[in-house]
């Protein structure tokens, strides 16, 4: 085994992280009770802790590490850019040759005509731009009464202000006196927990008539936009039915309303294509992204405007008072072209679409007959595991959550990251996966299943 870079024994990384880190999404008291998980390595689709424990990263990081952990090149394209230029601004008229490039590079990649990049830092921060965009566009075009955006519950675009406010987290909007004015929510096409007796096809078109319901209550004059995922990521790995996204496209098709998809877990491979917008045979007027779009190796994000919007924004002879200090940051720049180029040489998307991804749909087809599953599906590389306690229905064990949370526990046990949404569970490995693994996976999963069931039976859940 190579030597680890841990500075100290676990238990002591452990104490001082305790002592002096926040962490995001966490139960302090409870990380504190517990300890925290210290990662020191990544190689591929593999991690390695600091007792030196080798673990599959079943979640790709947080969605985002397309093309595995560990490439060296990556590494050096930043190191030599900052050597070059570590970083400046690109405010005040000004630019550099990494964000250029990597605005060509975008373009040709993306769908026409979408031949424009606002830069930002994360998704949470593409979202806030989103929403400062469509209001501002409205205000170009004279039709200043069109601020509110439609969302869906439970659909999540970031944790700032106004990215929690876009979202549909109801325990998110607790904490701040959220969502702030001007964001309707609609139901959201989660067939398998909000179908009822209606068929996949029927519930589709039901949840997207939800949408013309809250146009015709609102008033399409006051109404900027329509925002969702393509499939919605944290809140469960929700993949609308087929009959969803069509629908939505009839509605908006004669009305004056822009739709805007967030394709931070989407974009950049993971469903097969290069965006799920193309999945989808939708053409949002913006796109969120990031995530992959540095397979996580340096934070960056931003918008891609199409060609619609953009014309408009070019021609108003008024200044967009919006941007970050790091917007297309040159060192983040030049690890998104080497990321990028690196899928490109190496077919990484043509692989998810004719190797992983059916490799993946396979692996989940024969969990489905588990007694705890209620339903496995998949999309490209995403896929969500159901926990129920009986088979023939639809309904979920009395404590919603707390199996998933058991589940959750035991795959780290066995070595594997899968992430657990309420009773749901979750995966999204790196795009790199190869059937191997995906074979490794699968048994994984299925022992995790079956230690679950016993567990739950053990404490009378079940």
């Amino acid at each position: 085994m190579s030597e680890l870079s841990n500075t100290y024994p676990t238990d002591a990384l452990q104490a001082l992280d305790a002592s002096h880190h926040l962490h995001p999404f966490t139960d302090h008291g409870s990380l504190r009770q517990e300890g925290s998980r210290v990662i020191v390595k990544g190689d591929g689709v593999w991690l390695t802790d600091s007792d030196g424990k080798r673990i599959m990263d079943g979640m790709a990081g947080l969605w985002n590490v397309q093309i595995g952990h560990g490439r060296t090149e990556i590494a050096d394209a930043v190191a030599a850019q900052m050597r070059e230029l570590s970083y400046y601004n690109t405010f005040f008229k000004t630019t550099h040759p990494p964000v250029i490039a990597l605005s060509e590079m975008i373009a040709k990649l993306a769908p026409d005509p979408y031949n424009q990049m606002f830069y930002v830092s994360s998704g949470s921060e593409a979202n806030d731009t989103v929403l400062r965009l469509v209001r501002y566009f409205w205000d170009i075009k004279g039709k200043p009464n069109k601020k509110t955006i439609i969302t869906r519950w439970n659909a999540y675009h970031g944790s700032t202000v106004a990215g929690t406010s876009l979202g549909g987290m109801k325990a998110m909007h607790a904490q701040g006196d959220l969502p702030i004015p001007g964001i309707h929510h609609i139901d959201q096409p989660y067939w398998f927990d909000e179908g009822g007796d209606m068929s996949p096809d029927e519930f589709g078109i039901a949840a997207a008539r939800k949408l013309e319901e809250a146009i015709d209550r609102i008033g399409e004059d006051k109404i900027a936009a329509f925002m969702a995922e393509p499939i919605q990521g944290a809140g469960g790995v929700i993949i609308p039915p087929e009959t969803y996204w069509p629908e939505v496209k009839r509605i908006l098709a004669d009305r004056d309303i822009l739709l805007i998809a967030d394709e931070v877990i989407s974009g950049f491979g993971r469903l097969g294509e290069w965006f799920g917008s193309t999945v989808y045979n939708i053409e949002p007027d913006l796109i969120a992204v990031a995530k992959g779009m540095t397979s996580g190796y340096l934070p960056m994000g931003g918008v891609l405007v199409h060609d619609r919007v953009a014309d408009v924004l070019e021609h108003t002879g008024s200044e967009f008072f919006h941007g970050y200090t790091y917007s297309g940051h040159p060192a983040c720049a030049a690890a998104a072209i080497a990321n990028l180029q690196i899928m490109q040489d190496e077919g990484v998307v043509e692989h998810v679409r004719d190797v992983a991804a059916p490799g993946f749909a396979k692996m989940f087809a024969s969990l489905a007959d588990h007694p705890l599953v209620g339903e496995a599906r998949t999309k490209g590389l995403l896929g969500a595991i159901e926990l129920v306690p009986n088979k023939d229905s639809r309904d979920r064990f009395a404590n919603y959550g707390d199996v998933g949370t058991i589940c959750r526990d035991i795959s780290f046990q066995h070595g594997l990251v899968m992430r657990a949404v309420r009773d749901s569970m979750i995966l999204s490995p790196p795009l790199v996966i190869t059937p191997d693994e995906l074979e490794w996976m699968g048994a994984t999963v299925g022992k995790v299943l079956d230690e679950t069931g016993a567990e739950l039976k053990r404490r009378n859940l079940w």
